[in-house]
């Protein structure tokens, strides 16, 4: 069966092209033009991934993503975001959003992304092939197999996405990993520019898992350069 993508966007050219372009690619596409309809679809049928319009009428799209968050779908959710509107991008990886694509954008991008994404998805899905055990760092564990994060005793609700950026820096304790690292290994395709993805994504991991995120005990920052996990000091 064919993976199975929901496009939301109240444009009805960019729902036909996105559709077109995705069901060339082999995906089963299915579209809504507001957030009531989105809901509506997800609560009824198994969605694989979410492409997502942030400016749409009613319920926005910023809005649809935290309440999905919230219910604990782990749906993975690609923005579709003006150019130029960083702070809507960031809200949307807040909020709990895998990537985001900048209209006008190239469909040809928006298939690769749509495909990383899910591979990444797929990939962590199971257990780990080489048997990799539980991982530890001071309150916080993860295990890889049952894709289950605690930290100071209890269970944390990670995004797919956030699962996996915790899981390689943890996997690589003690060594600093560059941004362009995390985007390659994580995100898994080259993404040259902006940064500002590894960065909301270990902000938010930080909220999730450190005693005082704004002084962390555990993923530490390495100033032009990238992130790592320390041992307990």
């Amino acid at each position: 069966m064919n993976e199975r993508v929901l496009v939301v966007d109240d444009e009805e050219s960019i729902r036909k092209l996105v559709q077109y372009n995705l069901t060339q690619a082999g995906f089963e596409v299915l579209t809504a033009e507001e957030g009531h309809a989105a809901l509506a679809i997800v609560s009824e049928k198994q969605i694989d991934l979410l492409v997502l319009d942030l400016m749409l009428p009613g319920i926005s799209g910023l809005e649809l993503c935290k309440r999905l968050r919230q219910e604990q779908s782990k749906i993975p959710i690609i923005m579709l975001t003006a150019r130029g509107e960083e702070i809507d991008r960031v809200l949307g990886l807040e909020m709990g959003a895998d990537d985001y694509v900048t209209k006008p954008f190239s469909p040809r991008e928006l298939v690769a992304r749509v495909r990383a994404v899910l591979r990444r998805k797929n990939e962590s899905g199971g257990e780990s092939p080489s048997g990799e055990g539980t991982l530890t760092v001071g309150t916080v564990a993860l295990d890889p197999n049952k894709y289950v994060v605690t930290a100071r005793g209890e269970r944390i609700d990670l995004t797919p996405r956030e699962f996996e950026l915790l899981h390689y820096l943890m996997q690589h304790m003690d060594r600093v990993v560059s941004r362009d690292q995390l985007l390659d290994r994580v995100w898994g395709y080259e993404y040259a520019g902006d940064t500002r993805l590894v960065d909301v994504h270990i902000s938010h991991l930080r909220d999730k898992i450190e005693d005082d995120p704004k002084s962390p005990r555990y993923i530490k920052t390495v100033r032009g350069v990238g992130y790592k996990i320390v041992r307990e000091e």
